[in-house]
């Protein structure tokens, strides 16, 4: 089995030593010791609901068009829907009953278009969600794209894995030295992400050591405004087989249903 990083907490409450072992931070925004209170993360209920047979997470795709190394094209199971299939297979193994939507948010007349995906996706995810007042984790899954001469891969328990990444948008951008909210932007949500991303990566490197690569910080929103336990990860990237990428769907499942469940 993969040996577990020994994480020390209580270092973590550090915000310079929280950022190095956790966070890779964009330019454009920063870490403030308001949003990133780690007795607050650990403090937060994260468990959901037991109340019958009804759907818990929704899994989805804003980038669905997103393919690995060895996808037959123009099969979207071939590629980051395919990982969100087998998600919700390995969540609903666990007992823990999942929607997944397959719609392409990035396709126009055909064509892939990236640009206004995160706009086209939310009524269709804010319909499912409100069609299915039982969803409390709300899932967006990508695939990164890294530069070809770096790959995303690691062992664990014997077998080829992709490494994956958490990802937030908080909604705060840094001008001229400045941090400030994006008026336009507003997700109620934020600390709430944070708090769910933050004990997700927690229990990835506890307990499969390598997995993951950390947790992206972006100024923007992206996807996290409908749901208080709503995540963005990124799942490996386009130079990962289908195998690794399913190898660490299969992680990525024990390491959500131990968050919520």
């Amino acid at each position: 089995a993969s040996k577990p990083e020994e994480i020390n907490i209580n270092a973590l409450k550090n915000i310079a030593e929280l950022r190095k072992k956790f966070y890779i931070v964009d330019k454009k925004t920063l870490m403030t010791e308001d949003y990133f209170n780690v007795d607050k993360f650990l403090n937060t209920d994260l468990k959901i609901k037991k109340n019958g047979d009804f759907p818990k997470v929704l899994i989805f795709h804003t980038h669905s068009h997103e393919m690995f190394k060895d996808s037959a094209p123009n099969n979207i199971y071939e590629g980051v829907v395919g990982a969100g299939k087998r998600l919700k297979e390995k969540l609903e193994e666990k007992g823990i009953k999942c929607i997944h939507c397959t719609d392409r948010f990035d396709m126009v007349d055909g064509k892939v278009k990236i640009i206004g995906a995160y706009e086209r996706m939310e009524p269709a995810i804010r319909k499912i969600l409100s069609d299915n007042p039982s969803i409390e984790v709300v899932i967006d899954l990508h695939r990164d794209g890294i530069d070809e001469s770096k790959k995303l891969v690691t062992t664990i328990n014997g077998k080829p894995t992709a490494r994956l990444m958490f990802f937030n948008g908080i909604c705060r951008i840094l001008e001229d030295g400045k941090l400030s909210e994006i008026k336009d932007l507003q997700n109620p949500y934020v600390k709430d992400n944070l708090a769910f991303s933050f004990n997700l990566n927690l229990k990835a490197k506890q307990k499969f050591s390598g997995l993951s690569r950390g947790i992206y910080l972006n100024a923007y929103r992206y996807s996290l405004h409908m749901a208080p336990k709503s995540t963005l990860v990124e799942i490996g990237a386009q130079n990962n087989t289908k195998e690794e990428i399913f190898n660490a769907v299969d992680l990525l499942s024990e390491v959500i249903s131990e968050v919520i469940d």
